[in-house]
């Protein structure tokens, strides 16, 4: 007993010796900060098919999902002429936590890093650098007085093995994918986005921030990792608030969240506000990582963002899958009486509260991209003939109302009973076994290959890889097609 009480008085001593994680954003030199992607390269690229990914946090667990998920992309739709497949289309990517780490390193690399990314990361020991012994008392200590690992531990391994320096304003230059990393603003409970809009209200420059730091903050799971600090260098710059955030804030007809994420940017801008942003994981507050879809509708002059005025009148069909790696863990204790007490309870209610969050989260942003189909429709029908042809090249065989939308939630649910006992049993944790890894890459494979969303999106669109079976090209039942009511 007195042993016990030993540490406890030590732990109570040592309220100071978290990690700590120095700020490395940069005051932004002039003007605003440049898009994600540079968007007359790829307006020029616009094809009839756009497709948006979202990967879910999960640890290790989820990167591997994902990465399942572009697997099975590829091989459904490669062709001997086009041996990415429907990943060459690829023209949004978000990522949460885990999620994060496969979503950045498809935006950097593209296509052509998929067969390189299971060998290079999902099998490698991620934990490397960390402090994660639950019997060690400096570890604990650490962990309660804010976070036992740093920036230097998780951060230092994806810089070393994935992204090698790589910044935003890297990003910028070599991929076509806008990217989104999503961590959590704990302070101002909102997502933050690596985004233009909030690194300008923040006064700082996003292009030399590492991508390797945005992601261990996405992925900054509490106690186990101190938070990931942003200063905020308010009067540095020429900030002035645009019209649409104003307009986010105030308009009571705004979503309530898009009302917090507002206020939040507002208080980077504001030096009585805030001098410190600490940022944790993102699945705290958007574990699908969809708030940069509602960002970008709020922002919106046009109502075609955040697709470029070519983009939307090319395109026909398009679809945007999200990965979900969260697992459903047989609860023993709801057999018994008592319990669950402990660290049983405090999971419990975390994940409860990030399963229903997701949940909503998921709902929203069916809803946006419903409404976002509708705006599509009525800008392609307000256009002239003579301004039809000037973006899309011609105005032969247009149909302003042939755009279809399809919207699929890629999880375990959706594989054999048996792997998801499995699958359930893998822990949320950066180092997994080999045959762990490639159950979940497996897993992602099946759930994808089963959708009947992506089955439906690839018999509209008319797309089948070389080896795909025959009976997919079918029309699947259950398949959900936004179709727009032609009057």
């Amino acid at each position: 007993m007195f042993k016990h009480l030993k540490w406890l008085a030590m732990l109570a001593a040592l309220p100071g010796c978290a990690a700590l994680n120095r700020p490395l954003n940069e005051v932004l030199p002039s003007g605003g900060n440049l898009s994600l992607v540079e968007t007359e390269a790829v307006a020029e690229d616009a094809g009839d098919v756009w497709v948006g990914l979202a990967f879910s946090g999960g640890g290790m667990r989820a990167s591997a999902f994902a990465h399942g998920m572009l697997e099975e992309i590829r091989a459904a739709t490669a062709t001997s002429a086009d041996p990415h497949g429907l990943l060459s289309d690829v023209r949004l990517v978000t990522g949460v936590s885990g999620g994060s780490v496969t979503a950045a390193y498809f935006g950097l690399h593209g296509p052509a890093g998929v067969s390189r990314y299971r060998d290079i990361y999902l099998v490698q020991n991620a934990e490397k650098y960390m402090a994660n012994s639950p019997i060690n008392p400096v570890t604990i200590a650490k962990g309660l007085s804010g976070g036992a690992n740093g920036r230097k531990t998780f951060g230092r391994f994806l810089d070393e093995t994935l992204f090698h320096g790589a910044t935003f304003g890297d990003l910028r230059k070599r991929s076509r994918i806008k990217t989104w990393i999503n961590a959590s603003d704990v302070a101002n409970q909102t997502t933050f986005l690596f985004s233009p809009e909030t690194f300008d209200a923040l006064c700082s420059d996003l292009s030399s921030f590492p991508i390797s730091d945005a992601v261990a903050a996405s992925a900054a799971f509490p106690l186990v990792f101190s938070p990931i600090v942003i200063e905020a260098h308010q009067k540095k710059c020429n900030y002035q608030e645009p019209e649409w955030l104003t307009s986010a804030r105030f308009n009571s007809e705004a979503s309530y969240a898009m009302r917090a994420h507002g206020a939040a940017l507002e208080s980077y801008a504001q030096a009585k506000e805030v001098k410190y942003v600490k940022l944790l994981d993102g699945g705290i507050t958007d574990n699908f990582g969809t708030t940069g879809l509602a960002v970008e509708r709020a922002r919106a002059q046009v109502p075609y963002a955040p697709l470029t005025a070519k983009e939307a009148v090319r395109m026909k069909r398009l679809l945007f899958l999200v990965a979900d790696a969260g697992v459903q863990r047989d609860n023993k204790w709801t057999e018994k009486l008592r319990g669950p007490g402990g660290v049983n309870l405090a999971m419990s209610i975390a994940s409860s509260a990030m399963s229903a969050a997701s949940r909503t989260g998921f709902d929203a942003m069916r809803l946006q991209l419903d409404k976002w189909q509708r705006d599509l429709v009525d800008y392609r029908c307000s256009l002239s003939r003579g301004e039809v042809a000037r973006l899309r090249g011609t105005a032969a065989g247009w149909d302003c109302e042939d755009l279809k939308f399809f919207v699929g939630l890629i999880s375990f649910k959706n594989v054999p009973d048996g792997m998801k006992r499995k699958l359930d049993d893998i822990p949320t944790r950066l180092k997994l076994k080999t045959a762990e890894v490639d159950l979940a890459i497996e897993a992602g494979r099946i759930a994808t290959r089963d959708n009947p969303e992506f089955n439906g999106f690839l018999v509209a669109s008319e797309i089948g890889g070389d080896d795909a079976p025959r009976s997919r090209r079918k029309p699947p039942p259950g398949a959900r097609l936004i179709v727009p009511v032609k009057n």
